[in-house]
């Protein structure tokens, strides 16, 4: 009896599908994955293809979004980032929806990350004891960089580092003390360090982003104390969010204050109308008691006539 051959290959064939092909839109996506559909989107606003409202509505979505599948719909009716307008094919390689499988996919258009490697590195070690350090801001990490603190603490964030090289390891050790390395969220990241009586933890960070950003690797030993990876937003993502949250809660206040005053124009006009028609009923009611009063003039000058003659 032959052995049933699995769609897309053959059994035990672990090469992910291709972009755009039918298991592609069922694969898992990642962080680094929807924020670059949310900076599509961004960019879309910026030109004018979206108002804050559409945009609103499309940034939730992308960040509730699970697979490929979802994230495709989402930028299918804008033109590709980086295409200088030319609209592409739904599904295709270069389309909004063809978004990153992780390793071996090709770097997207306009990536930052290979202006972010190579340089000489500003540092190259930490250490903390009955203090703490930290690395933060712009600087360059060399490509081993090692961080000890011992009844004390220190922070490395690679928000806005640069790399010495593609490849970074980080080796973190720590004794009754903490430790916390933070990263972009289209940073590739693997996590493998051991804690004892304390925690060694990626906080969901490990996972695979960019395919043109370095690769960093966090290891080390954690005793009675703990070290935590993390994936973040830079201040200035987080700026720029906050001001689009603020310029769409400003838009919605426009509206409803245009709502309002559409409201009380109407009403001041429907007062007008009544006032007018009072006024209207008040004058026939006049002219009528005028002829009421004239008629019985008229009557009592003909009875006079008559008792005169």
């Amino acid at each position: 009896m032959t052995d049933a051959v699995p769609p897309g290959g053959a059994p035990g064939d672990e090469t992910p599908p291709a972009a755009g092909g039918p298991g592609h839109l069922e694969l898992r996506a990642s962080d680094a994955d929807r924020e670059r559909v949310a900076e599509h989107l961004r960019d879309a606003v910026a030109e004018g293809r979206l108002d804050m409202e559409e945009f609103q509505e499309r940034l939730e979505a992308t960040y509730r979004a699970r697979t490929y599948g979802e994230l495709a719909p989402i930028t299918r009716d804008l033109p590709a980032a980086g295409g200088g307008g030319a609209l592409a094919a739904p599904g295709s390689a270069t389309g909004p929806a063809a978004v990153s499988m992780g390793k071996g996919g090709a770097a997207p258009a306009g990536s930052h990350w290979p202006a972010r490697v190579g340089g000489a590195p500003t540092s190259s070690g930490a250490f903390a004891f009955w203090g703490g350090f930290a690395r933060r801001g712009r600087w360059t990490i060399a490509r081993t960089f090692t961080a000890f603190a011992m009844w004390g603490g220190g922070e490395i964030d690679l928000r806005e580092a640069s790399f010495e090289d593609r490849e970074t390891v980080i080796r973190c050790f720590t004794i009754m003390g903490g430790m916390q390395v933070t990263v972009p969220p289209d940073l590739n990241v693997q996590v493998s360090g051991v804690g004892v009586m304390g925690g060694f933890g990626d906080h969901g960070a490990e996972a695979d982003g960019d395919p043109a950003a370095p690769r960093v690797k966090v290891t080390g030993f954690a005793l009675m104390g703990g070290v935590g990876v993390e994936r973040k937003a830079t201040r200035a993502e987080k700026q720029r969010l906050k001001e689009e949250r603020r310029r769409l809660q400003e838009e919605r206040h426009r509206e409803r204050q245009e709502h309002r005053e559409g409201r009380r124009d109407e009403a001041g006009e429907l007062r007008r109308q009544h006032r007018h028609e009072l006024e209207g009923r008040r004058e026939r009611h006049r002219e009528h008691r005028r002829d009421v009063r004239e008629a019985r003039s008229g009557r009592r000058g003909e009875r006079r006539g008559r008792y005169d003659r």
